[in-house]
């Protein structure tokens, strides 16, 4: 480590190009978080169609914007000109971040008038998107698809409180901004996983940070200024949830929640989720995550003054259900 470059990165640092995503939740006293939910019956036990996708995706960016369409609300946040990369989450095979959705939304995307060439589906590894059922592509006629494997790390670690990391070039070289799409899930250390905790799948190291049930970790590795700066937007599936057992995929400790949670704020996301994810323990008579010595306190890290990467106050945060 002696012979790398740091990049210390405090949780004071300015941008020098202010994302709409950052600067809203940043500015604005309330952040809104979007439940678009499904309540038809499931055509399979997997999960719903993808027309079903769609229309949920399509409703809940016009209820988070407050607009008429997705191509609007696209608009407000992402120039054509720009790179999108779709942080997905491939980790545990079957539940992971559906190609179903990712379609829908590369799709959307280009009605939006991005094109195609400028979007890049990534996460950790190759292997890790073909399990998850995505084709790897590197051509860039089309839309991209790789793992971090492809164009490796920085040569420089970036600083930000306990977290020290290199970062994946995918995202500090070649996107521009970031759509992350996680999935909703209990983890067994760190209590929930869900919008944060995914871009553990953006540095090299992410295994040093799973002490204390990675609290304050995942909210330092979020505060890196290239992380939180070109992220604009979390759009959280939770199609299939689960409460119990994570992050490996455990079916039996799955359940059909049926929805897509959207929100600018990925700390009021992250808390939200939390709670529907005690709401259905408590429905199966399973121990709170703090009682069962998990209780996700990142969440909280990241709302604090230090860090304010968005709010973990439920009287700060607007739901809205559609």
């Amino acid at each position: 480590m002696q012979r790398r470059k740091f990049i210390r990165l405090g949780s004071g640092m300015l941008l020098s190009k202010p994302v709409i995503g950052l600067s809203s939740v940043m500015s604005n006293p309330e952040s809104r978080v979007v439940i678009a939910r499904d309540d038809q019956k499931r055509s399979s036990p997997g999960g719903i169609s993808a027309d079903r996708i769609d229309k949920l995706l399509e409703t809940g960016l016009q209820a988070l914007f407050d607009i008429s369409s997705s191509r609007s609300a696209w608009r407000k946040i992402i120039k054509p000109e720009l790179t999108v990369g779709l942080k997905v989450n491939c980790l545990s095979g079957r539940g992971t971040t559906r190609p179903a959705l990712v379609d829908a939304l590369t799709e959307s995307l280009q009605k939006a008038g991005i094109p195609a060439e400028r979007i890049i589906i990534w996460d950790r590894f190759n292997s890790d998107l073909e399990d998850a059922g995505f084709r790897i592509n590197y051509d860039r006629k089309g839309i991209r698809c790789y793992g971090n494997d492809y164009h490796g790390f920085t040569d420089d670690f970036h600083i930000s409180g306990s977290a020290a990391s290199l970062v994946c070039k995918t995202l500090t070289d070649v996107c521009d901004v970031v759509i992350n799409l996680p999935v909703l899930k209990d983890h067994g250390i760190a209590g929930v996983t869900a919008c944060m905790k995914n871009f553990f799948g953006a540095i090299h190291n992410p295994n040093k940070y799973h002490l204390t049930t990675g609290n304050p970790y995942i909210a330092d590795v979020y505060n890196f200024p290239v992380i939180r700066s070109k992220t604009v937007i979390h759009i959280c599936d939770a199609i299939n949830a689960q409460y119990e057992g994570g992050p490996s995929y455990m079916p039996h400790w799955s359940w059909p929640y049926n929805s897509l949670i959207l929100s600018l704020d990925p700390v009021a996301l992250d808390y939200t989720g939390w709670q529907i994810i005690e709401d259905e323990r408590r429905r199966r008579g399973l121990k709170t995550l703090k009682e069962a010595g998990r209780e996700p306190l990142y969440i909280l890290t990241a709302g604090d003054a230090a860090h304010r990467l968005g709010n973990a106050d439920p009287s700060r945060i607007k739901i809205i259900k559609t």
